[in-house]
């Protein structure tokens, strides 16, 4: 959903990325008067678009309104297997390829574009799969880090009552109470819903085997938050120390968003998640600001030559400096 633009109020607009030949379909919204601090990559659930981050029931909902306000690029994909790639991937693709396609379109989006101190993913639900793998792979060490909400590793619901071929999965655990939503949220909402593509579905209920392997690799900080009426995953004190086990290698937080259902970014509580969603993103970036002079991390930067596939996808680094 494009949104021209009006007094006070960011440009947000449809791009299209090129993933190594699988064009990826995007909005981005980036601050008016200065260069970007960071880029916060935003990456939407199961059976829904790009514009789950883009909530115009009400003002201030909005991710990638409020980023660009803030002095970050925000950049909210769809997926593999929704929007433009539905056509070369119409079977979607398993969370291990869903991240190569990722990694590559974010090397086209560096190619011309300002990244700053570089990507920070923001995901919920399924796109927090994503976002662990992506981090997971080898070049998930240029990522700040990882937010990741609607998203455990036991689940609250048996395998078969999970979204998938056909299947929405029961109502009321995707929203919770019809209190947490603007009116509006559902009527809007309609236009963002899509089938969860076939791999993505059949490997839905492995996702308890496959993230121990996953989160043992992953290196950046990952904050994980769960709405107050999350139905679909686990979030007593022992699911939550199974979620930490594997991310020994990682700083991990865990937090609680009161008055919020599974989709979060679509209710009431948008604002204050995303608010803390970037606030987790100001402590990474601290962090390394902090870090003694020989452990800073060195942070992408677009190239001016994007015209070769080698140039265009490799990466350039600069030291973090605040714009």
């Amino acid at each position: 959903m494009a949104q021209p633009p009006h007094s006070g109020a960011p440009e947000i607009r449809e791009i299209t990325l090129d993933a190594d030949g699988v064009p990826i379909s995007a909005l981005l919204a980036e601050p008016a008067t200065q260069p970007p601090r960071a880029v916060v990559v935003a990456i939407h659930g199961g059976g829904m678009r790009a514009g789950y981050f883009d909530s115009r029931s009400r003002p201030g909902l909005s991710l990638l309104a409020l980023g660009a306000e803030l002095g970050y690029t925000v950049l909210a994909v769809d997926r593999p297997g929704y929007g433009l790639s539905l056509a070369r991937l119409p079977d979607g693709q398993g969370v291990i390829d869903q991240a190569v396609t990722l990694h590559a379109a974010l090397a086209d989006f560096a190619a011309t574009h300002d990244t700053g101190a570089g990507f920070f993913l923001v995901a919920h639900s399924n796109g927090g799969k994503l976002a662990l793998a992506a981090a997971a792979d080898e070049r998930g060490g240029d990522l700040i880090g990882l937010d990741i909400s609607g998203l455990g590793n036991r689940l609250a619901v048996a395998p078969h009552q999970l979204p998938g071929n056909g299947r929405h999965g029961d109502w009321r655990r995707h929203w919770g109470a019809l209190r947490l939503y603007p009116p509006d949220a559902f009527r809007l909402g309609r236009a963002l819903i899509c089938p969860v593509p076939a791999a993505e579905a059949q490997q839905g209920p492995l996702w308890p085997e496959l993230y121990p392997g996953i989160a043992a690799l992953v290196r950046v900080p990952v904050r994980f938050t769960f709405a107050e009426q999350e139905q679909w995953w686990l979030f007593d004190e022992e699911a939550i120390a199974a979620l930490r086990r594997p991310l020994s290698g990682a700083k991990t937080t865990v937090d609680l968003q009161p008055d919020a259902g599974h989709n979060i970014s679509l209710g009431w509580a948008a604002r204050t998640y995303h608010l803390r969603a970037l606030g987790f993103l100001e402590e990474c970036l601290l962090a390394k600001d902090a870090a003694p002079p020989g452990n800073r991390p060195r942070s992408r930067q677009a190239r001016p030559d994007s015209g070769g596939a080698d140039t265009r996808h490799a990466d350039a680094h600069r030291a973090h400096t605040y714009a």
